[in-house]
């Protein structure tokens, strides 16, 4: 039975000095929203320096894609620095790193739409902001995203006061 423990794979982030930040439904709850996620999806900057430092913490958190557990094959450097997502299994739980999201937004384009939250004891990261979340989301379309939209729209509307 793998556990899920997203503080720990972003503290090993953090400790790695890896640039990204959080997306998807683990930065609607960060913000208050009350989904339920089993996933921690991240946006990482693909400069040659951070996949490097990425590829460290990735082989200390043990990850390998989730699509063929038996394998256990890792990512390589040539998936990091592509748009596309990895989406893998580490000893701490599933984490998705993600080139880009939405229509090809990548962590630069991004981070001005991030805010730095302090999610735990001695933690702080960048996590994307619910009215970008809620735009990405749209985009997207996926079925899990629809379900999603209406809580994070009403969480926005409570944070803003209106």
């Amino acid at each position: 039975m793998q556990t899920q423990n997203f503080l720990a794979i972003l503290r090993r982030l953090r400790r790695n000095r890896i640039d990204f930040i959080v997306v998807g439904g683990v930065a609607g709850v960060l913000q208050g929203a009350p989904l339920t996620t089993f996933d921690l999806g991240v946006v990482h900057s693909r400069a040659p320096l951070n996949v490097d430092r990425l590829l460290a913490a990735l082989d200390g958190l043990e990850a390998h894609y989730r699509t063929s557990p038996a394998r256990r094959k890792k990512p390589d450097r040539s998936h990091l620095l592509s748009s596309g997502h990895q989406l893998l299994m580490t000893r701490m739980g599933p984490l998705d790193l993600l080139g880009t999201i939405g229509q090809r937004q990548s962590y630069e384009n991004l981070i001005g739409n991030a805010i730095e939250l302090k999610i735990g004891a001695g933690l702080e990261a960048y996590v994307l902001n619910l009215e970008k979340l809620i735009e990405v989301k749209e985009a997207t379309a996926a079925e899990k995203d629809k379900i999603a939209l209406p809580i994070l729209r009403r969480t926005l509307r409570e944070k803003s006061g209106k």
